[in-house]
């Protein structure tokens, strides 16, 4: 048991380092699909530097914003700063009945897998 935090720590470690450097979702083919980037980093965070065309509505309002996202089929792909609120808004959307969702992680890494 004195190890539970190490073991915690490496596991989150590895699913960090594996969005990060084996992520092998096709972003480009989501966003031509219909589809959109919501960045749910607070509005400062967001005017400090974004992904152009992305919508932002930070993690807190997203319960409340769904009725932005009326097609439960579209193509989204959430982001944020390191990928933690953006995985916690890919699981609300889900369990809300959004079909095709996924964690696209930090907005900057993302940023270069589209260019």
């Amino acid at each position: 048991m004195k190890h539970l935090p190490l073991i915690i720590l490496c596991i989150i470690a590895f699913f960090f380092l594996k969005k990060r450097f084996f992520d092998n979702t096709d972003y480009k083919s989501m966003l031509a699909n219909g589809g959109i980037i919501i960045d749910v980093r607070s509005s400062g965070e967001f005017f400090g530097g974004h992904i152009e065309n992305s919508l932002n509505i930070p993690l807190g309002d997203l319960p409340d914003k769904l009725d932005y996202l009326k097609d439960k089929n579209q193509p989204i792909i959430t982001c944020c700063a390191s990928g933690m609120r953006s995985a916690g808004a890919a699981k609300l959307l889900s369990a809300k009945g959004y079909t095709n969702v996924v964690n696209g992680g930090g907005w900057s890494s993302l940023e270069s897998k589209l260019k």
